[in-house]
């Protein structure tokens, strides 16, 4: 049974006790919710930003109780950099474990995050598993046309690591122009709104 909690912040394990995915906190009281579910760390797919006051609050609440706050950043409609993966790949290694991934709603960027952390755990055998993490219901991915990209991009690591950690080919091979190139030949090409520069700041999307 989901607490009133789980469902108000889209909360949900991606692996019972060791990882889980939520909603940024915006009615409040993260600090019970995170202490409630053993929370040690949280893994931020909004970027650092200092002077919003979300990012405050959240990290004062994180400090405050002992829960570590790593930051990462990746946008929904614009595909990553290599720099932006390999940050993701080093916070999942770097926190404690059970950590909470966390975006501005929970659905887009944070299913993409924890399909990653899926095969990044598990392998390539943990494919099936990691693409459920896109699923409508109960996650609430609804893709706009230039979010399709993101679980498309599993579907491209697959083919590009032959079976190999994706860990190693990110930081090796990956390119954002040849996943550029792979949507568009697979009719994709308005799948996505560019290459990843600078986020396009605003209190919600960032």
């Amino acid at each position: 049974m989901r607490s009133l909690g789980d469902i108000l912040y889209n909360f949900h394990w991606i692996v019972p006790g060791e990882a889980a995915r939520a909603a940024q906190a915006w009615a409040g009281r993260l600090g019970p919710f995170l202490h409630k579910r053993g929370i040690k760390a949280i893994i931020n797919l909004r970027g650092r930003n200092d002077d919003l006051s979300w990012w405050k609050n959240e990290t004062r609440i994180a400090r405050e109780g002992g829960i570590v706050h790593l930051d990462a950043m990746l946008d929904s409609r614009k595909l990553p950099t290599r720099a932006l993966l390999l940050r993701l790949i080093q916070a999942f290694d770097e926190a404690p474990k059970p950590f909470l991934l966390k975006c501005s709603g929970g659905q887009d960027r944070t299913s993409f995050a924890a399909a990653l952390y899926l095969i990044h755990r598990g392998g390539w055998s943990a494919f099936g598993e990691a693409r459920a993490q896109y699923a409508r219901f109960p996650y609430l991915h609804f893709p706009k046309q230039q979010q399709r990209w993101l679980q498309a991009f599993l579907d491209y690591a697959r083919h590009e690591c032959h079976g190999g950690p994706l860990a190693q080919w990110i930081a090796d091979s990956y390119e954002p122009e040849k996943l550029q190139d792979w949507l568009a030949a697979h009719g994709l090409g308005d799948a996505h709104g560019g290459i990843f520069t600078a986020p396009t700041r605003s209190p919600y999307q960032w």
